[in-house]
């Protein structure tokens, strides 16, 4: 049984030429970059905006994506990104990536497992009530 996801953001990001690689499609690592601006836009959204200089704040321990199409230029796509069910310090979520266009091709989805930390000692620490709520009051 897959898990419940709770969509919280989605950004609608143009391709551009320079994301292509010598095949003629969006290289795979933009894929992750996509999928990362959403994230980002997300947190600041939440006010979660100086990462660098903050007593806490998110990481990523792991990421994967799964690439179901290519992407071509010209293209304008759609990424989403959803939240699991969180743990004690680390909160699931996911990403999908389609087009713009009438049809909303999923072009590839994935997930990244985020853990709060404290940057000073690189210890995890628990997810702020703030994260947690967002899931268990959807």
């Amino acid at each position: 049984m897959e898990e419940h996801r709770i969509l919280v953001h989605t950004s609608r990001i143009p391709v551009r030429w320079g994301d292509m690689d010598a095949f003629g499609h969006v290289n795979n690592t933009v894929y992750f970059r996509y999928a990362e601006q959403t994230r980002i836009e997300w947190l600041e959204k939440l006010g979660i905006n100086d990462i660098v200089n903050a007593d806490s704040g998110p990481v990523i321990i792991n990421a994967s994506c799964t690439f179901l199409k290519p992407i071509v230029y010209p293209e304008i796509v759609d990424v989403a990104t959803m939240i699991g069910k969180p743990g004690r310090s680390s909160l699931p979520t996911y990403f999908e990536i389609r087009s713009s266009g009438i049809d909303a091709t999923l072009y590839a989805e994935g997930a990244a497992k985020i853990v709060w930390w404290n940057p000073r000692t690189g210890n995890s620490q628990p997810l702020p009530d703030f994260i947690r709520k967002i899931y268990t009051h959807s």
